[in-house]
């Protein structure tokens, strides 16, 4: 009998050494959730929402300087960068032709001038006749009409003396602005002809410290875009340096683009120093709405998804993919405004539904009261607790190795 006792005595301790050893071993093994998932604070703070586009950077005013009469240019007054005053000499175009035409127009002015005056006196002298009786009313008549059509013959030479003199005075191209000269389309010797269409000889920008950007954006943000919101841009010359700007239109013409639809929106820029040149691609920046003090989440929290619920909404999908597209078809759409945040609590995890707000592209305002500034949401799982489930403490699995 105390043999026996003895049996089961030691049979229970055994017992016992092993259960707190497997408790032990058990209690060493379980993963932290901090080491199983990765925890990221929510906070407080301003946020912005902004959309995107590219733009060129453009004077406000460009004028392009063409002529209106053909020719050959003879001399070349300015070149690129220089800067030129309202009625500066730009370039001239040879004259020889145009000094011709005129020299012709003179010598027809000269002859119906002459004419006009002979017929002035054989109308005098048909007047006196005509009162001694001794011409008819109808040759006085003939006299009167005759002068009148000297004349008109005169005024129509001289009509023609002035447009040679004023295309002399086209073949010297004057700047019409103030401002700076950022192209130069001819040389010295080239002809120009301006049969139908002005060529374009200068392109003169009025003012380099007033700027634009001419930028395009799609239909899906032109909505939210108004005039007057601020902008801000960045250009290659400068990757360092933020630049700001303001909406100044939104223009109403549409550019479609495979079935892409576009709007143009201009950016007025102040360019003091005038390091922003013309033609610079501008990665802008439109702020179209910003919130300040408000609950801030990672926009990874609102990404993540556990294993168990990746493989239920596959299964899911796949089984009921009607359904699915049944529902679909009666809202219309999804619900963008709601979100699912997983949290750790009770050692599992535990999804928590909130409404967001808008996003700035790294985090999202979240509008609901379930969660506070500095809860912990979980962002992502550590890479090497992939395999690890969606629960931590008792209920998790061991791996023997």
């Amino acid at each position: 009998m105390t043999r026996i006792i003895k049996k089961i005595i030691i049979a229970i301790v055994l017992v016992g050494l092993v259960g707190g050893g497997y408790y032990y071993y058990k209690k060493q093994s379980t993963v932290q959730p901090d080491q199983l998932y990765r925890l990221q604070e929510i906070t407080k703070g301003d946020i912005a929402h902004s959309v995107s586009a590219n733009g060129t950077l453009n004077p406000v005013t460009l004028i392009s300087v063409g002529t209106q009469v053909s020719g050959r240019v003879s001399k070349l007054y300015v070149d690129f960068n220089d800067k030129v005053e309202k009625g500066q000499k730009l370039l001239e175009l040879d004259d020889s032709l145009f000094a011709a035409q005129i020299a012709q127009s003179q010598g027809n002015v000269r002859n119906t001038q002459a004419s006009v005056e002979l017929a002035k006196a054989n109308e005098a002298r048909m007047r006196t006749l005509f009162a001694q009786e001794y011409v008819s009313k109808q040759e006085l008549d003939q006299a009167v009409q005759a002068l009148k059509s000297s004349r008109a013959q005169l005024e129509t030479a001289q009509a023609q003396l002035s447009r040679d003199q004023t295309n002399l005075s086209y073949s010297i191209i004057r700047s019409p602005v103030s401002g700076i000269v950022i192209a130069r389309l001819v040389d010295v010797g080239q002809t120009v002809a301006a049969s139908f269409q002005t060529p374009e000889l200068i392109k003169i920008a009025q003012d380099l410290s007033k700027m634009q950007i001419d930028t395009s954006y799609a239909e899906a943000d032109i909505g939210n875009i108004k005039v007057g919101q601020p902008a801000k841009f960045n250009v290659d010359a400068f990757p360092n340096r933020n630049f700001e700007g303001v909406v100044k239109q939104v223009r109403l013409n549409p550019t479609v683009t495979t079935n892409v639809v576009t709007y143009d929106v201009v950016i007025s820029v102040d360019n003091p120093e005038q390091i922003l040149l013309p033609g610079m691609t501008a990665y802008v920046n439109i702020v179209v709405a910003k919130h300040d003090k408000v609950l801030l989440v990672p926009n990874a929290a609102l990404r993540f998804k556990p294993k168990q619920d990746e493989d239920q909404t596959s299964k899911t999908t796949s089984g009921d993919s009607q359904g699915q597209g049944r529902s679909k078809k009666k809202t219309g759409k999804e619900d963008v405004s709601n979100g699912k945040i997983f949290v750790i609590k009770d050692g599992k995890l535990s999804p928590v539904h909130v409404k967001v707000g808008i996003s700035d592209g790294r985090f999202t305002e979240i509008t609901s009261d379930s969660l506070k500034e500095g809860d912990k949401v979980i962002v992502g799982e550590n890479q090497s607790n992939n395999d690890a489930p969606a629960s931590v403490g008792s209920n998790m699995r061991f791996r023997m190795f």
